[in-house]
């Protein structure tokens, strides 16, 4: 007899429910898991760990951690058109700095992430595959570094704990302390990383993750999460310790990292699987930005703001992937897509909905009304559409990348750490058909916003580099502090350990 062990979590953070049924349960979306058991109670950890990689696909969303990465920055916002994508206003709230701890986004991700940590739990606690045991810990890392990045506090069961008990809290220096023991503990037995799979956790994912808490350890361990941060010359030492110990090398074409191969790009240090038929939601990154009438069809949605298209140079090939695969099959560049919109082939402009002609402008409001309705703001497009596969393509889901990590080091050097930077400057510009940016603090975040835009780290580099709070084009004004980090979503403060972040 087949027997499910049903557990949901009230946003994960408070009292857990277990029931044992004879007939499958039904899975409840982003509310709980079904632990699968033999007849004799033995639990499916192989099944439970495919079930925590699936979860990395809650980043190829629009929303959750995408959105609360790239809205709440400079570079990418969903103004409300008319009647569409006002959604409450949650986009233009997180774009604003308004959102509030019931904000469904924001909700939802604090939900997404600790599920998948208990996922990873359940794995560690019940495997007796060391393998298996490895890969669940790297991932269990992943997710509470990201929960560590965006709440500042962390939620944990000692193993073998009640479940009735609420989870205890670390605060974000701990959380912080205990991911890089993890890490630090697995590193030299992960396996190396799989030629053509980036998506099996591997030493060079660990290494980059080292890498990525150790150039924030200032900001994380920050008495005020909105700085200012003092960051430890030790501390940068060990990210450039962490790169140099990576395997990877940059493609020398910076779109195949994003084309429907882009598993083969030795430039991926760790990715979300996707293959063609099943490929996930990753379909959300060419149509949330495209209008209705392009090929691919769009939702006529998200775009960017003239300030940030601005930083680069039009002829930028990281935005301008004019191949004849983009334009015989789709009309358009990947990148940003500006100006007049054609049918594939690049001949035949197209219209909007009103017989007006499709041409995307930089003028953009946050509230979108008039003839401009359809075409206002500059549109994106990081992935390559896979022609034969534009629902479920086969593009895996780029979650770290062998560029981030080179200019990681650059800007650690400069901090303070100790190594050189060589090369790493025009290493990244040798693709992209511009200068060299320089090696400056201020010449680094300019090139990481051009190399990583709509990758999901924005957020991230605008904290660390001072800008996140201050005010730009579609948000006039300087944000209240407690805007540094997320709240804790209302519900969730049912658990009596946990307490909302200062300003909520």
């Amino acid at each position: 007899m087949k027997r499910n062990l049903l557990i949901k979590s009230i946003l994960f953070a408070s009292t857990l429910l277990l029931s044992v049924s004879c007939t499958d349960l039904k899975e409840e979306s982003l509310d709980g898991v079904i632990i699968e058991t033999d007849g004799g109670g033995t639990v499916n950890t192989s099944a439970i760990l495919q079930s925590a990689y699936n979860g990395l696909r809650e980043f190829q969303a629009q929303g959750q951690m995408f959105a609360m990465d790239e809205m709440s920055t400079d570079a990418l916002v969903g103004p409300t058109r008319g009647g569409d994508w006002d959604d409450g206003g949650a986009w233009r709230q997180l774009h604003t700095h308004t959102w509030a701890p019931d904000h469904g986004e924001v909700r939802g991700a604090w939900n997404s992430l600790l599920s998948n940590v208990y996922n990873c739990n359940l794995v560690i606690e019940n495997s007796s595959n060391a393998s298996e045991i490895l890969q669940a810990r790297f991932l269990r890392a992943f997710y509470y570094y990201n929960v560590v990045d965006l709440f500042g506090q962390a939620p944990y069961r000692e193993a073998g704990s009640e479940l009735e008990a609420d989870p205890l809290i670390w605060t974000r220096s701990e959380a912080t302390a205990y991911v890089i023991s993890e890490l630090e503990a697995i590193v030299g037995t992960l396996p190396a990383r799989v030629a053509g799979d980036p998506s099996i956790a591997n030493s060079d994912a660990a290494h980059f993750l080292l890498a990525k808490i150790y150039l924030n350890k200032g900001v994380f361990d920050s008495a005020a999460p909105e700085g200012p941060y003092t960051f430890d010359n030790a501390d940068l030492t060990k990210v450039v310790t962490h790169v140099d110990a990576m395997s990877n090398s940059l493609s020398t074409n910076y779109w195949d990292n994003f084309s429907p191969s882009n598993s083969s790009s030795d430039e991926l240090v760790f990715s979300s699987k996707n293959v063609a038929g099943n490929g996930g939601n990753i379909q959300s990154r060419w149509r949330m930005s495209s209008h209705y009438n392009q090929t691919p069809g769009g939702w006529n949605g998200f775009a960017t703001v003239a300030e940030y298209y601005n930083k680069f140079n039009a002829a930028d090939s990281r935005i301008n992937n004019t191949s004849p695969y983009m334009i015989n099959n789709f009309g358009n560049p990947a990148g940003f897509q500006i100006g007049q919109q054609y049918a594939p082939g690049g001949v035949t402009p197209l219209q909007d909905r009103n017989g007006n002609a499709l041409s995307f402008t930089s003028a953009l409001t946050i509230i979108t009304n008039g003839v401009t309705l359809e075409t206002a703001g500059i549109r994106g497009m990081k992935y390559m559409p896979d022609t034969a596969n534009l629902d479920a393509p086969n593009n895996d889901y780029v979650l770290m990348r062998y560029s981030d990590a080179l200019l990681m080091k650059a800007e650690a050097i400069t901090r303070g750490g100790t190594g050189a930077i060589g090369t790493i400057m025009a290493d990244i510009a040798a693709r992209t058909g511009q200068p060299a940016a320089p090696a400056t603090l201020d010449g680094i975040y300019a090139e990481r916003g051009r190399e990583l835009w709509w990758e999901g780290y924005r957020r991230n580099d605008m904290i660390r580099f001072g800008t996140f709070l201050n005010q730009r084009g579609l948000k006039p004004y300087v944000s209240a502090a407690k805007y540094a980090l997320y709240p804790i979503p209302a519900d969730a403060l049912f658990n009596a350990n946990l307490s909302q972040n200062p300003g909520y």
